[in-house]
């Protein structure tokens, strides 16, 4: 065996696909697949049946095995009939609802999930999700209720103002960022407490957003002008906001792959200072990522206001999605489609985690426990790579030579 012969490189095909094994979608993936092995566990151990086949073990280890499956399956069964197929339904629109579920809860969390994962990109933590979300709503809101148009125009301006409420609370970040050299992730959470105690003073305030005679604080219900058409009829849920978080996902995509705009954004979150040498206003990058980061978030507000609580909104609209929005985005690696593959999952986590609590009494708890698992597999690559023996991208293996390749590399 001649010296070339025993050095020869591994072929390319193995090195790609110890590349893709050791990707980031596998990762994912594999993190979700995690999650769901561990909340599996947290369910039997929580479960009456497990614990009551548990205390004979050893005389019959059968009947827990049997209890723990029971329990497992029961469980994830009901969250995936609650959230994509429902079997037992005697119709096929009810079998589907599952589904459309999925998809509404899934709409506002795609949209919110794609300012943040921009903000991501660019280097900045957008934590602020929850304040953009109110802001959006309340202008989406007024708008919404106060004064009648003609249809296509008055959703068009409702929800152009609640993008340039949540781009303004988003941009006031950018701006301090950039001008004092502000931390975005205090200013975030601060202006949160800004916005909720903004918002719940208007809705308590006549004249504002408070609806007229009335003293809850709750606005007036929207205009049937303002209001995100059904996409399959009144017996869903589902509405044209679906389609308006499509456009984001589409738009956010040729933004960051095909834009000029979207390669700065990417060269400052690589490097601020090489983008600063390169001739890229890094400030000017941090106003420009946050309005849009904002405007972006601030659809999910519009979502909210215009998709599903039409009836007029209150302090007590779904605005912890500006945080689960920060899920999605690592979940999705801060990638357009990755993020909105991301979404449906937790939308069908929401959908389905009613169901699971109804049909088989597991707390909705359990389904946050596996979306926190999630979030932590996710932000420890290593772990999943270690847990299932996966190689690390780029790095070719390092295989021990045989001990007859070493004689004949001695000679």
């Amino acid at each position: 065996m001649s010296d070339t012969a025993a050095a020869q490189p591994a072929p390319k095909s193995n090195q790609v696909l110890r590349d893709i094994m050791g990707g980031s979608v596998v990762i994912s993936i594999l993190a979700v697949v995690l999650a769901l092995i561990a909340g599996g566990i947290l369910i039997a151990l929580t479960d009456p049946g497990v614990q009551a086949a548990s205390g004979y073990f050893f005389s019959r280890p059968g009947d827990t095995l049997s209890a723990i499956w029971t329990s497992v399956s029961g469980a994830y069964g009901a969250l995936f009939q609650g959230s994509v197929v429902n079997f037992g339904a005697t119709t096929f629109a009810n079998a589907i609802k599952p589904l459309t579920n999925t998809l509404t809860f899934a709409t506002p969390l795609i949209a919110a999930g794609l300012g943040v994962g921009l903000a991501f990109r660019a280097g900045m933590f957008n934590i602020g999700g929850q304040g953009q979300m109110l802001i959006a709503a309340a202008a989406a809101g007024w708008v919404g209720y106060s004064f009648p148009l003609p249809y296509g125009i008055h959703l068009i301006l409702a929800v152009a103002a609640g993008i340039a409420g949540g781009a303004i609370w988003g941009g006031i970040v950018g701006f301090l960022k950039a001008r004092t050299g502000a931390h975005e992730v205090i200013v975030t959470i601060m202006l949160n407490y800004v916005a909720v105690y903004l918002v719940s003073y208007m809705l308590r305030t006549p004249g504002l957003l408070q609806a007229p005679g009335s003293n809850n604080p709750k606005t007036p219900a929207m205009l049937p002008s303002a209001v995100y058409p059904d996409l399959l009829g009144p017996g869903f849920n589902l509405h044209a906001g679906l389609i308006v978080s499509i456009a984001a996902t589409i738009f956010v995509w040729w933004l960051l792959n095909r834009s000029s705009l979207g390669f700065k954004f990417r060269a400052v979150g690589q490097n601020p200072n090489a983008a600063r040498v390169a001739g890229i206003d890094v400030k000017r990058s941090y106003i420009t990522v946050m309005l849009l980061s904002g405007g972006l978030v601030g659809l999910a507000g519009v979502a909210q206001v215009l998709g599903t609580v039409t009836s007029g909104f209150s302090s007590g609209i779904d605005a912890g999605i500006g945080f689960d929005a920060i899920t999605v985005a690592l979940l999705g690696r801060s990638k357009p489609w990755g993020i909105f593959v991301a979404g449906i999952l937790f939308g069908a986590f929401k959908a389905g985690g009613f169901a699971m609590q109804a049909g088989q009494g597991i707390p909705v708890d359990i389904v946050l426990v596996v979306q926190s698992l999630i979030v932590l597999f996710i932000a420890a690559p290593p772990l999943v790579r270690a847990v299932f023996r996966l190689p690390t991208p780029g790095v070719a293996s390092k295989k021990k030579p045989a001990p007859k390749q070493i004689a004949v590399a001695a000679k």
